[in-house]
């Protein structure tokens, strides 16, 4: 149908089309039930994510057929149509296809379609548009097997926009048998509407799709891989380094990535990784990778691993120096086999007589167990009839917990537990801890140190994060890494005594006894790593904001120190560097190519906060030189720059609170000497 002209709804001269959608899109989640939003998985595309997803299509047709399959108030068509509207190549006509059940959401859609026709109008595009109330799997099954009772004629679309919703299927739903009926076997919805979408593509039809990370993995999500991969050529994906950011409003836990595919059998040579830090930053991490590095052809399973760039390669090369499965190595690994809240009644608070200890994260402490430790959590497990088949012997373990986050500094988190150090002839492991045994004993210490060193490793972390999309390190995880040879355990184990090593020390141990390289110290993937999460640690420190603590802004500071990943903190320098060269640094020495496009972000997000905090200085050469000069240079703080060669030694925390009280003085004195020359003036 093509929507009236309603003059009410023309846009104010100070807003436009994404800012009055996107103040839509936050009333509408106002007034849905939080708990109907989670169980259909209803989470509705902010306008910084829509315009990213838009800007991915290539548009190269100019008749436009566009479907959005679970549209909610459309806030991605919305960003379609002022990205077409922009490009210079417009296109002649748009008709869009739009799926929704929702009855709320179904009207703001239709105002929204409304805005959309009007813009269109503007730029002389054609615009036509349709909303079909009806269920979209029903609607696409019925499409593409036709039968006596449904006489459904196929539509095709050249371009396809979906954020689907994410909830599960029951295996005996409605949605499961008629996904079947077109080929997945699938417990997602989100991979049914994925599937659907596909197949209603024309030949070469764009596909751009918001979804968890999830399905890039794991035997849950095999066939949809195989099935959606059949069809589709990826050519795109983007990540983002914070898992809340994209829908921040949502509480959306899961990671999620950002999908183009074309629909075609032909591989492409290479696809391009991207990544940001939030939909909203247009500082992109920006990466060729070849195709059978995504999706290795020999991987029945058919795994998407996503490597954002060269360093994560080397990463990955690196891990592939280890061969051998837990199997092989004679070990396994198991879930805690005690859920606290089944064996309420036999929980106690401090260990007595007739009690096990009942270990939990909380009791995890430098790369070993504090027991008793100062906690919350029951510390210990009355032995019954009932309680004696959750434990387990007490002989040494390798313990990991099996909840984390991309945000924290490490995935994988491994500790040993000692057994001559708790007096006990038997212990309990809490459901949210994994532990490594030998067909239900323990391990010998040794392997046992050797193996937590391993897991513990920054370079095991950095493969982890790579491919693990979620926020549990499950045994099957833990299970699916491939790990060095009982020999090489033993010897790292061998290395290790009471007092667990720090992460650097314990990272070149992995290097000097592991890793097969002439030179293992310089520009590893452990060493760049640390070396990053080191300037971070500055960082926050010396007191910047959450928002500041990120990557970009731990190179800029690496970069105007000129301290590449090997060198010693006492060697930085401040020399006179520009934004292309601070970015040229970034490549070069780290590994880490941003988009030539994106310099203004790190002037503006990472050098300007810099010099508010007095970190840095502008121009020091030439004080008369405009800021906006293509000249213009930037150096770090003398004061800040002898702070920070200062930061291995023991007088760091010392020297820091120094620097700090001496910053926030001058800033007083600043503000005391503009204020008695305003009242001078006065």
């Amino acid at each position: 149908m093509i929507l009236p002209h309603f003059q009410t709804l023309a846009l104010p001269p100070d807003s436009n089309l994404l800012d009055r959608v996107d103040g839509w899109r936050q009333e509408a989640t106002r007034k849905l039930q939080q708990s109907q939003r989670g169980e259909k998985g209803q989470f509705l595309t902010p306008s910084s994510v829509a315009s990213l997803m838009a800007g991915m299509f290539e548009f190269n047709c100019p008749d436009i057929s566009l479907l959005d399959a679970g549209a909610g108030i459309g806030s991605l068509l919305a960003a379609v149509v002022c990205e077409l509207c922009q490009r210079p190549n417009k296109p002649h006509s748009l008709h869009v296809t739009a799926y929704e059940i929702d009855i709320i959401l179904i009207e703001y859609l239709k105002q929204t379609l409304e805005l959309c026709s009007i813009e269109c109008q503007r730029f002389e595009i054609s615009f036509t548009c349709e909303v079909r109330e009806i269920d979209f799997i029903q609607d696409s099954a019925d499409m593409l097997q036709p039968n006596l009772f449904t006489q459904s004629v196929k539509r095709e679309f050249t371009h396809a926009i979906i954020n689907p919703p994410y909830a599960k299927i029951d295996a005996k739903s409605q949605a499961r048998t008629l996904l079947r009926s077109i080929g997945l076997e699938t417990s997602n919805l989100y991979a049914g509407f994925t599937v659907a979408a596909a197949h209603l593509l024309k030949p070469n039809g764009e596909l751009v799709s918001i979804t968890p990370r999830s399905f890039c993995n794991g035997l849950y999500f095999r066939d949809f891989r195989k099935v959606f991969l059949q069809m589709m050529a990826l050519r795109q994906v983007h990540i983002f380094e914070s898992r809340q950011l994209p829908f921040r409003d949502d509480a959306v836990l899961q990671e999620t990535i950002i999908v183009r595919a074309t629909k075609q059998i032909e591989q492409p040579d290479t696809v391009l990784i991207t990544s940001s830090s939030s939909a909203g930053d247009d500082l992109f991490l920006s990466h060729q990778l070849p195709y059978t590095a995504l999706i290795n052809p020999q991987d029945s399973d058919q795994f998407i691993r996503i490597l954002p760039d060269s360093l994560s390669q080397k990463v990955v090369e690196q891990i592939a120096q280890f061969t051998c499965t837990l199997e092989e190595l004679g070990l396994t690994v198991s879930t805690g086999k005690v859920v606290d809240f089944r064996v309420r009644s036999d929980l106690r608070l401090k260990p007595e007589n007739g009690t096990v200890p009942l270990i939990y994260p909380a009791h995890f402490s430098a790369g070993g167990v504090e027991y008793p430790t100062a906690t919350r959590k029951h510390q210990a497990l009355a032995v019954t009839e009932k309680t004696a088949a959750l434990l387990v012997p007490n002989e040494h373990y390798v313990l990991s917990k099996r909840f984390s986050s991309k945000e924290e500094k490490k995935r994988i988190v491994a500790v040993v537990w000692d057994a001559n150090k708790i007096n006990s002839s038997r212990v309990g492991f809490e459901n949210h801890l994994n532990y490594f045994h030998q067909q239900g004993r323990g391990l010998d210490l040794t392997l046992a140190r050797g193996l937590a060193v391993y897991l513990n490793s920054s370079l095991v972390d950095a493969f982890f994060r790579l491919f693990n999309g979620h926020t549990q390190v499950n045994a099957t995880d833990l299970r699916n890494l491939k790990y060095p040879t009982v020999e090489q355990l033993f010897l790292l184990g061998a290395q290790i005594r009471e007092i667990f090593p720090t992460q650097r020390e314990l990272d070149r141990l992995v290097e000097r006894q592991l890793l097969k390289a002439t030179n293992p110290l310089e520009n590893s993937p452990m060493t760049i790593k640390n070396r990053i999460d080191e300037s971070l640690e500055i960082l926050a420190a010396l007191g910047f904001p959450k928002g500041q603590l990120n990557e970009r802004s731990a190179l800029t500071l690496l970069a105007l120190l000129d301290l590449k990943p090997k060198d010693a903190w006492e060697s930085a320098k401040s020399p006179l560097l520009g934004i292309t060269p601070i970015m040229e640094f970034m490549e070069e020495e780290y590994s880490k190519k941003y988009a030539p496009n994106t310099r203004e972000t790190v002037r503006r997000q990472t050098v300007h906060e810099f010099l508010d905090a007095g970190l840095i200085v502008v121009n020091p050469d030439s004080p008369e030189r405009p800021v906006n000069s293509p000249q213009t240079a930037y150096q770090i703080e003398q004061s800040a720059l002898e702070l920070l060669r200062t930061y291995d030694t023991s007088d760091w925390d010392k020297n820091v609170r120094a620097y700090l009280v001496h910053f926030k003085e001058e800033k007083l004195l600043q503000a005391y000497s503009k204020n008695e020359n305003i009242c001078e003036s006065e």
